[in-house]
């Protein structure tokens, strides 16, 4: 059985047992986390939302937060001596799937 959640402002196809990283959501490691907004669930028989499926859930448990890799802003014009670095590195959530209700 899997489902399409929507976490933050993007889309995830999960699967019981799969480890999903997202942006952060609030909680600590060990606290459970659900996901209301289900767009599909699908299996022997598929329901499909319109936008989301009545009464699904997806529960899942925050493993760790932290923050993810950095990437490198780089902004320059040639032949002005304008260069300038600026480094982000996003907070995220590492959660585990635990159980998908249709």
């Amino acid at each position: 059985m899997y489902a399409v959640i929507v976490a933050g402002c993007r889309q995830f196809k999960v699967e019981q047992g799969q480890t999903l990283t997202i942006d952060r959501v609030p909680g600590n490691p060990g606290d459970n986390y659900k996901f209301d907004q289900v767009l599909m669930v699908g299996g022997e028989t598929v329901k499909v939302g319109a936008p989301t499926v009545a009464g699904a859930s997806v529960e899942a448990t925050i493993k760790s937060q932290g923050k993810g890799e950095k990437i490198t802003v780089f902004k320059y014009k040639r032949r002005k001596n304008y260069k300038r670095t600026h480094g982000h590195r996003q907070p995220i959530t590492v959660l585990e799937i635990k159980a998908i209700h249709a």
